[in-house]
Order: C-alpha cells, then sequence, then structure tokens
C-alpha cells in the first residue's frame, strides 16, 4: 500500500460549500469550534466546569453494564477506568448500526476517532482523552441500515421493523452463508467469515452484533462503545425534554442559525420541529402537539401535559431524540470536547449552537471526517497512460471528457472561436442601439440571449456527436471513473470494509490509522 496524495477538502469540488467555510472559520459564530489547540485546551476547561462527578458515575456504571458482555482489551480497560477522573475527556463519533458496518466510511470515522485522541494525549499529557463510539441504536429506519455492498455483491437482512432497531433481534442469517461463499478464498476470509459469524448470531439484538463487530476490530486501540438507549442516561436528560415538549426549546432557539444558514447556503440538512423527540414502545413514532394534546403520531396513544409529564419522569427510557436532538443528548451525558462527523453530520450541528448556550452545555468542536480512496496500482497506470491524475475524478466528470476526447478537436475550437465573435458582436450592437435609444439595449440583449441559447443546443449536439466518433476512449474514461467511483459516487459511500479487510486483515486498518490526519480533513489516496 503506498499514499498517493492527501487532497484538502479546499480543494474538492463536490464537498459543500458550508463545510468548506466552516474549516476556513468564514462563518461567523463557529470560529472557536474548529480544530486548534487552542480551541481544545478552552474546551477542556469548559467540560471541567460543566460535567459533575456524579454524571461520570452515572457514566462508569451504565458503561460497565453495557460492555459486560464482551471482552475488553487493557486498553479499554484502562479507559473505563481513566473515565471516573476528572482530567479525563472523550472525542466522539456516531453512526448507525448499518449490517456489518454499512459503507467502509464507518471505519475510517472511528479510526480518526482513536487518532485524534492519541494526537491531544501528546499535546495535553496531563489529561486523559477516550475515543468513544456512540450506537445509534434507536434509529427506527431499518430500510437504511438493513444491507452492505462488496465489490460483486449485496447483502441484506430481513427482519420485522418498526421499533429502535438496536432492538430488533436476529433470526435471518441467510446472508452469512452468501458473505462466506465470496470470501472463503481470500486470505483473511475465514477472519471475516469468524467476526461475522460471531455478530450475527440468531437471538442477539443488532445492538448486540454491531458492539461485537466493533469490539472485535478496535477493542486493541481502546475504543469505548455507548449504547444511548439507556434509562440511566436518559434520566440525566429529562429536563431538557421536558422543555422541549412545553416550550418548542429546540425549534425556537435554532430558528436565527437555521434562517442564517438557509439564506447564505439555500437549506439547511434538518430542519427542526416543534418537538424533537420520539416515543419509544413497540414501534418509535414522532411525538406531536394539537394545541390540547400531546399525540403519538400514528398511533392511538395521547396524553396530556401532565400525564406527558408524569411519564417523562416515570419512564425517560420512552422518550427518543431526533437527529437533532441526539447531540444534545451525547453531549449531556458524555465528557465530550470534540464531535467527528461526516459533512452531513457536521451541517446539521451547525444549527445547533445557539440551542446548546440556551440549555447550558458546551458546544463541542467539530472535525468533518477524512475521506479515504483504495485505488489499485493497475488503475493508476491506466489513468497515467491518459495524462490524468486521480484527483481530475474528483472534478466534473464532463470537463475530463472534454478535455481528453475533444483535445484537437478542430469542431470544438471552431465552436468556441464562432461563439466568442457571437457574443463580441451582440456587445457592439448593443452599444450603438443604446445611443439610438436606451431601450434598444434591452431588446438586442434579448436577442443575444435568445440566439446564445439556441447556438449552445447546437455546440451540445455537435461535441455529441464528436464524442461519439471516440467512443473507444470515451468508454476507458468512463470504466476509470466508475473504478474510482463505483455506483457513481465516492468508494467509502458503497463498498464494505470487507473488500479490503479481506486481503491485507488488521495490516490494513493499521495503514488507515497511520495515514489518517487528524488537523485537517483530507481525501486520502491509496495504492493497493
Amino acid at each position: 500500500m503506498k499514499t498517493i496524495n492527501k487532497i484538502s477538502f479546499n480543494d474538492i469540488e463536490s464537498i459543500p460549500q458550508l463545510v468548506k467555510d466552516f474549516l476556513n472559520q468564514k462563518i461567523e459564530g463557529f470560529e472557536n469550534n474548529t480544530f486548534s489547540l487552542d480551541h481544545f485546551k478552552d474546551q477542556i476547561h469548559l467540560k471541567q466546569n460543566s460535567f459533575a462527578s456524579e454524571q461520570r458515575e452515572i457514566l462508569s456504571d451504565v458503561l460497565e453494564k453495557q460492555l459486560s458482555d464482551i471482552t475488553l482489551s487493557s486498553k479499554q480497560k484502562e479507559n473505563l477506568e481513566n473515565l471516573k477522573q476528572p482530567n479525563t475527556f472523550t472525542i466522539t463519533t456516531g453512526h448507525q448500526l448499518n449490517l456489518f458496518s454499512g459503507p467502509v466510511f464507518f471505519v475510517y470515522k472511528i479510526l480518526q476517532t482513536i487518532k485524534t485522541c492519541s494526537y491531544l494525549k501528546e499535546n495535553f499529557p496531563d489529561f486523559n482523552f477516550v475515543p468513544v463510539y456512540w450506537m445509534a441504536s434507536e434509529d427506527h429506519d431499518f430500510a437504511e441500515i438493513n444491507h452492505f455492498k462488496t465489490e460483486n455483491n449485496y447483502y441484506e437482512i430481513n427482519e420485522k421493523s418498526g421499533g429502535a432497531v438496536g432492538r430488533i433481534e436476529i433470526s435471518d442469517t441467510f446472508f452469512i452463508s452468501e458473505f462466506e461463499k465470496e470470501f472463503k478464498d481470500s486470505v483473511f476470509g475465514t477472519e471475516l467469515i469468524l467476526m461475522m459469524k460471531e455478530a450475527y448470531k440468531v437471538g442477539n439484538t443488532l445492538t448486540d452484533a454491531i458492539k461485537t463487530l466493533v469490539n472485535r476490530l478496535f477493542s486493541e486501540f481502546g475504543l469505548v462503545i455507548v449504547d444511548g438507549d439507556s434509562k440511566e442516561l436518559k434520566k440525566q436528560i429529562k429536563d431538557i425534554f421536558k422543555d422541549e415538549l412545553l416550550n418548542f426549546s429546540l425549534q425556537k432557539n435554532a430558528k436565527d442559525k437555521v434562517d442564517f444558514l438557509t439564506e447564505k447556503y439555500g437549506k439547511v440538512q434538518v430542519n427542526p420541529r416543534d418537538i424533537n423527540l420520539f416515543y419509544l414502545s413497540e414501534t418509535r413514532d414522532r411525538i406531536d402537539f394539537d394545541g390540547e394534546k400531546y399525540i403519538v403520531v400514528d398511533t392511538h396513544k395521547k396524553f396530556t401535559r401532565t400525564e406527558i409529564l408524569q411519564e417523562l419522569e416515570s419512564y425517560p427510557e420512552r422518550f427518543s431524540p431526533n437527529a437533532l436532538m441526539r447531540p444534545v443528548y451525547q453531549e449531556k451525558v458524555l465528557p465530550n470536547l470534540a464531535y467527528i462527523g461526516g459533512n452531513a453530520e457536521i451541517m446539521y450541528w451547525l444549527e445547533l449552537k445557539d440551542y446548546f448556550t440556551t440549555v447550558q452545555i458546551p458546544f463541542p468542536v467539530l472535525i468533518p471526517r477524512n475521506s479515504m480512496l483504495f485505488i489499485k496500482e493497475k488503475t493508476v497506470g491506466k489513468i497515467e497512460k491518459l495524462d490524468l491524475n486521480i484527483e481530475d475524478f474528483f472534478g466534473s466528470f464532463t470537463a475530463i471528457t472534454n478535455q481528453k476526447i475533444l483535445k484537437d478537436s478542430t469542431v470544438l475550437s471552431l465552436l468556441e472561436e464562432k461563439e466568442m465573435l457571437l457574443e463580441k458582436g451582440f456587445s457592439e450592437l448593443k452599444a450603438i442601439a443604446e445611443t439610438t435609444e436606451h431601450s434598444f439595449g434591452n431588446m438586442v440583449k434579448a436577442e443575444e440571449v435568445r440566439q446564445l441559447k439556441s447556438f449552445k443546443r447546437m455546440k451540445k449536439r455537435l461535441l455529441h456527436a464528436e464524442k461519439i466518433k471516440q467512443s473507444e476512449l470515451l468508454e476507458r474514461l468512463e470504466n476509470l471513473f466508475l473504478d474510482v467511483h463505483p455506483s457513481k459516487t465516492w468508494q467509502e459511500r458503497v463498498y464494505n470494509f470487507s473488500v479490503f479487510f479481506s486481503d491485507y486483515g488488521y495490516s490494513w486498518l493499521e495503514n488507515c490509522w497511520e495515514e489518517m490526519v487528524v488537523q485537517e480533513s483530507k481525501l486520502i489516496i491509496v495504492a493497493i
């Protein structure tokens, strides 16, 4: 494995402008929530003053129970002990309970979380930093997590859904036998198959499965796994849930940020609701308010104000935060300094800054996670033969094809020449027309728009015909694009980690860890 390049997110066209502006400290109010040692120093101070020793005791008790059924490494045990101490803090990432971890970026975000803790320990030796993976066990969108893909196959688990996915018990294990067929002859295929069989035993819940799998992969790194579906943890956030039910506080206090982000960037990632809570029973359903009663949507359950407050007091575990409330819950119950997430996650966290201030919880440092691309050396060679770089495939593919196919095209040069002449001619005509009567300039401009539109339509058709003449080169380019972007999207969003682990085993994880950049957000390209 050889790292070819590490490209800054600022240099990648498809990275959202909001994320780039955040990284470059161009969004007012978030300058101190980006990655820097000074910001971490401030964050340590803020969290020290807001996270009580009683909260550490509760967290330690919960973790002891939740992790009692898995084998912990000495590093994990050390981290759990450290969490009881006031000089210990967490760095957290979270993810859904995707089947066998889902797309491979799941692995990257956890490894970056782990490496960030090592980096902080080097720079703040008097403090301890524990990497945490927060399991999104209460999500109810089973269709979103019930599958994964390899280079050759699509795997799916079929179970009854509707409630919190983490509580679903495994009964369908057909996908395991199919997976075994694909990987039984791989170098580390046996290891993968044993992992899967251990995690996805009949009777295990999906929470059990992911906890088992993640522990197999990351226990030696000291990763601590947290399940938010916990009565003891939710007791700590009852007052915030109560305020949400009575006053719709998240939506009200996030409004200015949502309006600002919408105006500047076109839309926000998640729009807050009046009530950002679900009711958790056999199913997980949104809580709404009709002006008189609290309604559990798509059920017959209704509560008066007194009844729902009593329900919250007695059964806090039945109240489940939605995507926007979950960060608040996480930061309330963990001594957390930073959250590492994908671009979409970072964008919805940004909506919450003012609400965090309202509920008096420190808003964390936000770190857009690194991306990685593992590409075969043979593919790299093919790209270089065409006098291209892999980086070119993260811009406009149309621009690449035009550059290569139409490079020496007389048709393209002639069309561009005539288009420039047309624009120049109309510019001169408009200037003369306006000396006769100012409104005539608008008439000429309208005619220019009409003719240029027609010209561009003709240009597109002629260039398409030119490309067809060079269909072999176009096909080569398209195949290379799919090698870099399987299913026409980033590799890390398609393939499961098994694609790489099957050939390299734990050394692949170690290589990912080594190449991971913690101070900046980058795309790391590795030839294999």
